[in-house]
């Protein structure tokens, strides 16, 4: 198979070094001969961020206080003008989180419902926030609604969706109050038209609650232009920063809604209290002084943007980036499923996989068949689905070093993909080498701890 899309991944960094495998062994610190397939899951930074990084933390173990106190507030807003630089965001709307499963909580733990206010979310919100849904829905009036479906849809289908969810609501005699939806989604790996739904949210008068994840780095983002009412995203997942980092943008129209951090923190202003924080007296804003300083953790990884930043600049900048690693994810994809004699989770319009870097390729594995085996082992026909996910998990580890991220996803099993700057479609023609040798494997029923391993 010819890429057609020769140009886009033929890509140099400015220093001469070519994307993909050479720069993973110049740059990135993988372990010799492992290929690493998932970068959506939990990212990967270089060694000159990683050396920053240190530097950081060893000026930190020389005058704890010294830094704590004076030089860490500096450098963190030096981080968040950076972001806020890249992002379009005015600095007092934008602040720094572990991760974006936090932001999330921020907002939820932060508001306050009333009895007939909604949360509206979709189907394939990441499971940690759709817990903290159904929380907020044990301990406050809040009620909860959700948006069903199964990829593949189309953008309009899903914008429309929201329309009637909400009209279904009021019609009931409820409020949606808020939404949550994503730019990229988890699993599987599409895109999400955030966009439209942050402006449909705004013609029903819903705060729109973005979850961003694994939207810094892989996608255009114009946090003025997009107006959201609230969003956060990962840094350490498609940025290179080290993990954990993420960005919590708040407008200022609704800052005074968020009036705690996780946990409460020296900045929060009580309504009725005298308490003195015990640091320096600052001018900043209630929200970017409640977020400075909320324990004592190690959040080097936040002071990293600004190199991080500047490193990606080397490889040519944002753009390119984005280029290469959304080109890599749709052509290595097309190239698996070639080789896997299956398809590519799209739409019929494409959405879901233009202008993203992750891609999903539905594995040739029968579930009839590995329903068989699982009778055969005395297994539950409805625990099949992720038995087989997790020993594909386990085997491409311990037998492939490498991990290949897998779901059982609409009655078949499938393979998400990554695009990235230190992979090229060498390793994706590989991939589907190992890909088809896993499947073969899953349909021996090895799996099930009594097949025997088909070579």
């Amino acid at each position: 198979m010819t890429s057609s899309n020769n140009t886009a991944l033929d890509k140099q960094t400015k220093d001469g070094v070519k994307f993909g495998k050479e720069l993973r062994e110049k740059e990135f610190m993988f372990q010799e001969g492992y290929v690493n397939l998932n970068h959506g899951s939990f990212g990967a930074y270089p060694k000159t961020i990683r050396d920053k990084m240190r530097g950081f933390q060893d000026a930190c173990e020389a005058r704890p206080d010294s830094f704590i106190r004076y030089e860490y507030p500096k450098l963190l807003d030096e981080a968040r003008a950076s972001i806020g630089k890249l992002l379009n965001a005015p600095l007092d709307t934008v602040v720094f989180v572990p991760n974006a499963t936090t932001g999330i909580n921020l907002v939820l733990r932060n508001l306050t419902f009333q009895p007939g206010d909604y949360i509206l979310y979709f189907a394939t919100i990441y499971g940690a926030c759709e817990k903290t849904v159904s929380y907020i829905t044990e301990t406050t009036p809040a009620e909860a609604v959700k948006i069903a479906y199964t990829y593949p849809v189309e953008d309009d289908w899903l914008v429309e969706a929201f329309d009637s969810k909400v009209k279904d609501v009021e019609r009931a005699g409820g409020k949606v109050k808020i939404a949550i939806f994503d730019t990229v989604v988890s699993m599987p790996g599409v895109r999400v038209p955030f966009e439209r739904l942050t402006a449909a949210c705004k013609d029903a008068g819903v705060l729109s609650c973005i979850d961003g994840a694994h939207g810094v780095g892989q996608v255009e983002l114009d946090l003025r232009a997009l107006d959201a009412d609230f969003f956060v995203s990962n840094c350490h997942k498609w940025l290179h920063v080290p993990r954990g980092c993420a960005i919590f943008y708040v407008p200022l129209r609704n800052q005074h809604l968020m009036r705690s951090t996780l946990p409460t923190s020296h900045g929060f202003m009580p309504l009725r209290s005298t308490i003195v924080s015990p640091f320096p007296k600052s001018s900043k804003t209630p929200f970017t002084q409640a977020f400075e300083f909320t324990g004592t953790v190690d959040n080097a990884p936040y002071l990293c943007v600004p190199a991080a930043l500047a490193w990606r600049e080397g490889l040519g900048g944002e753009d390119v980036i984005r280029m290469y690693c959304q080109t890599l994810a749709r052509e290595g994809a097309a190239l698996v499923a070639e080789e896997l004699r299956t398809e590519v989770l799209e739409n019929e319009t494409g959405s879901l996989g233009g202008g993203c870097c992750l891609a999903n390729v539905r594995l040739p594995i029968a579930v009839d068949v590995a329903e068989q085996h699982a009778a055969g082992a005395g297994i539950d026909g409805c625990d099949v689905g992720a038995a087989v996910r997790d020993w594909m998990s386990k085997i491409a580890i311990d037998d492939y070093c490498t991990f290949i991220q897998s779901m059982f996803y609409g009655d078949a099993w499938w393979a998400r993909l990554s695009g990235q700057v230190y992979l090229d479609m060498e390793d994706m023609k590989w991939a589907a080498r190992t890909l088809g040798a896993i499947c073969k494997r899953v349909e021996a029923g090895e799996w099930t701890g009594t097949g025997k391993r088909s070579e």
